[in-house]
């Protein structure tokens, strides 16, 4: 399906003075899409509005959500991206007062990932690349990827389906682009993310539902040791819903009862 920028069919995605392209300045969301409909839709825009917020980009939010709700309808199944820039500046750092937001969706085929990523678990593999802790950007889905860019590039060993990122004091954040929880004696903890680290949609969710199920449940720093004594170890995103983490360094894992019941709540969620 061909791209849309600004709401209209296009084939260049962005003007060579784009923010985006020249600065990384601006946001994006990566939404699955089924029959037609884009799902976790108000916690992406929640996201999106609050890094819109942070970085003082000026977009229509309501025109944002009905043309994710077109383009979604017109692709039908998939992966839908949709990148928000600051749109179009002179050289240098400085925002123009008139800079106008550029909005480009584009759509994907589903992911085909192997279905015993989900049933068995994932090895995990321990990325050397640390994130830079940036209160200011800390949890927000910004432009600027290139440590996760970096930290894919660590490994090719099919076997390894995910990478674990620390930040520069040592802390477990979470995957390559995915967020991480580890369970300890039932307790559910999953990593404080206002130094660094993005705010993952099915983490969220995850968050929300544990609340509402009265699960104990904790924000917290996590160290490695800690992930190591782990009962139970899961990482999530909004594209695959849960994977449960087997094997990381020389530590193993059985998928155990609470990332079983979390996958069953993310599969719902992920369902129309």
């Amino acid at each position: 399906m061909q791209s849309w920028v600004d709401g209209q069919p296009a084939s260049a995605l962005a003007s060579l003075k784009d923010r985006g392209l020249a600065y990384g300045d601006g946001l994006f969301e990566t939404i699955a899409v089924k029959a037609g409909t884009p799902l976790l839709l108000e916690l992406h825009l929640q996201r999106l509005a609050q890094g819109c917020s942070r970085l003082a980009i000026v977009a229509d939010q309501a025109l944002i959500r009905s043309e994710l709700l077109a383009y979604a309808q017109a692709m039908g199944e998939g992966v839908l991206k949709l990148i928000l820039t600051r749109g179009d500046s002179q050289r240098g750092y400085g925002i123009s007062p008139g800079a106008m937001p550029r909005r480009i969706l584009q759509a994907s085929p589903a992911a085909a990932w192997p279905e015993a990523n989900a049933l068995s678990g994932i090895r995990l593999f321990d990325c050397t690349t640390r994130l830079a802790e940036q209160p200011l950007l800390a949890g927000l889905k910004h432009l600027n990827r290139l440590e996760q860019v970096i930290a894919r590039s660590e490994w090719q060993d099919p076997a390894c389906a995910e990478g674990l990122m620390r930040d520069t004091s040592g802390r477990v954040i979470e995957g390559v682009f995915s967020n991480l929880f580890i369970v300890r004696d039932g307790v559910l903890l999953t990593a404080d993310l206002r130094r660094c680290g993005v705010a993952g949609v099915m983490r969220a969710a995850l968050l929300a539902e544990a609340g509402r199920l009265g699960l104990p449940c904790h924000v917290t720093d996590i160290s490695l040791a800690q992930l190591q004594q782990a009962d139970e170890v899961f990482l999530c995103n909004s594209v695959y819903g849960i994977w449960p983490v087997s094997a990381f360094t020389d530590v193993s894992w059985s998928v155990g009862p609470l990332t079983r019941k979390l996958q069953g709540i993310a599969r719902t969620l992920l369902d129309v």
